[in-house]
């Protein structure tokens, strides 16, 4: 089986990685500036923006399949990536409190041997409780939104924020894990390899 590198420092992809018990090694990624600029199609943009941290991490082995990801919230046809300060931040919750919006994630497996690359892609729709301008403070004060696409992580403190969640939970923490699995069996990787290894383990 070839190896799975991750181009990602994602505390949450590497946890849900380990969680499920596929081998990997995280090779970490250049600095790469997201830009949503000229997009208008989530979809085109998350995979785009996968393909292109897969090609740019610093370590470029000749053998095996790096994943890059790339997770942003849309709303009212608006892409909202990681705010740039506590205002923006602010701003994106005010914008998301009491409503539906979606979580895209792009998936991309590339291979710098052969510059061959698997992508595919999830959206999940979410919806979010009325927020008071007291706990929008509160909860930019704690530091969680300022890493994350929309301004929230629903994992940890945002959780209390979520009414409603339609499709893959996986992809709103930022790793669709059915989408992940089936793009890597295209890529040889046996989902039963994957239990055997967790069985034997």
């Amino acid at each position: 089986m070839d190896k799975l590198y991750l181009a990602s420092r994602s505390p949450r992809r590497i946890y849900l990685l380990n969680q499920i018990g596929i081998p990997f090694e995280p090779i970490g990624k250049e600095e790469f500036e997201e830009d949503t600029q000229g997009f208008f199609d989530p979809v085109e943009m998350v995979l785009k923006h996968a393909l292109q941290k897969a090609r740019a991490v610093i370590q470029k082995p000749k053998n095996g399949w790096i994943l890059a990801c790339d997770t942003i919230v849309f709303i009212d046809g608006q892409i909202l990536g990681k705010p740039h300060d506590a205002e923006n931040a602010k701003s994106k919750l005010r914008w998301l409190s009491g409503r539906w919006h979606k979580v895209y994630t792009g998936l991309c497996l590339y291979n710098h041997g052969t510059g061959q690359y698997l992508e595919d892609y999830e959206m999940t729709r979410v919806k979010f409780t009325p927020l008071t301008d007291a706990e929008i403070e509160l909860y930019v004060q704690s530091g969680e939104p300022m890493d994350k696409a929309g301004a929230y992580g629903i994992q940890k403190i945002g959780a209390m924020f979520i009414d409603r969640v339609e499709g893959c939970f996986y992809n709103v923490v930022g790793l669709p894990i059915s989408c992940l699995i089936n793009l890597m069996e295209k890529a040889g990787f046996k989902r039963e390899s994957i239990l055997k290894r967790q069985v034997i383990s």
